[in-house]
């Protein structure tokens, strides 16, 4: 299949500004990694017209083949943020074809380490759709909308496997609960508990919501690390606005409602009351009390 390849992957070889090129094979008869194509081509370039073009092929004999190139841009992105996991795990395990100047080994080292920074961004990701969830799945749970509870309670503990993950140093896979099997555990049996359980589903809801918030709060400190030094490098409370508008924030801004009020109930965070111009009206401001 590869030989079938090689002229497309050679063509762009020769472009100054592909960086690397990795082949990612099927190797079951259901592959999510390759979203089910016999072979994926990842091709990792400098610049281009666009950021992520894709193209589908079939070879002869049948098989089936996707072409990405991509951006060195919205590769790091996605790899920040997990916009698109499948890549990270192309990089990892794909065989390298093509390396210009050991772009594709630097990367691969990369990402095997999960330097601290990055693992800290992406804590605080997991940990701001966690805290979300979890309040849906409470919210839910008290009107009695039990399905809804039950459906949003397994995104929660998705939320929380892909947080133990990366606690431990490693990208969340596709294949997620098998990663958190051997990794956490803990975790694990939580997922267990929820879906296995033969007690009634308003009797596990509840159960769980107990055993969730213990994992969240044991976590916060820890996974909210990334928030918590923005809001100390300054001794100022900050306004929401503020910290809305730090560019570091942006990743996970649509969630930072929820764990400001989250990080103050647990008392890592304080609040200030500053006036407005209505009577009896206050601006929260927050600020780290360590």
């Amino acid at each position: 299949m590869e030989d079938l390849l090689r002229p497309i992957y050679q063509e762009r070889a020769s472009d100054s500004s592909t960086l690397g090129i990795v082949i990612i094979e099927k190797t079951k008869p259901n592959s999510p990694i390759t979203d089910n194509f016999d072979v994926i081509l990842l091709i990792i370039v400098r610049e281009a017209m666009e950021d992520w073009f894709v193209k589908h092929y079939e070879l002869d004999g049948g098989k089936t083949a996707a072409m990405h190139i991509v951006t060195e841009k919205l590769l790091m992105d996605w790899i920040d943020t997990s916009g698109y996991r499948k890549a990270v795990e192309w990089v990892i395990n794909g065989k390298v074809t093509f390396d210009r100047n050991g772009y594709i080994a630097q990367l691969k080292d990369q990402l095997r380490d999960f330097p601290c920074g990055r693992r800290n961004l992406r804590k605080a990701m997991e940990f701001g759709k966690l805290v979300k969830s979890y309040n849906e799945v409470k919210e839910l749970y008290e009107s009695q909308q039990l399905k809804d509870a039950y459906s949003r309670m397994v995104h929660s503990l998705h939320y929380l496997a892909r947080l133990a993950v990366i606690e431990k140093g490693y990208h969340p896979e596709v294949t997620l609960w098998n990663q958190v099997k051997q990794i956490d555990p803990e975790v694990y049996k939580l997922y267990e508990e929820l879906i296995e359980s033969d007690e009634e589903i308003e009797k596990r809801i509840k159960l769980m919501i107990l055993a969730a918030d213990f994992a969240i709060s044991t976590r916060a400190e820890v996974s909210a690390k990334h928030l918590l030094d923005i809001i100390r490098t300054q001794n100022e409370a900050w306004t929401y606005a503020d910290l809305k508008q730090h560019e570091a924030v942006k990743p996970y801004v649509l969630d930072l409602a929820a764990m400001l009020t989250y990080l103050t109930e647990k008392g890592l965070l304080e609040t200030e009351l500053a006036p407005t111009k209505g009577a009896g009206v206050y601006q929260l401001k927050y600020k780290s009390v360590s």
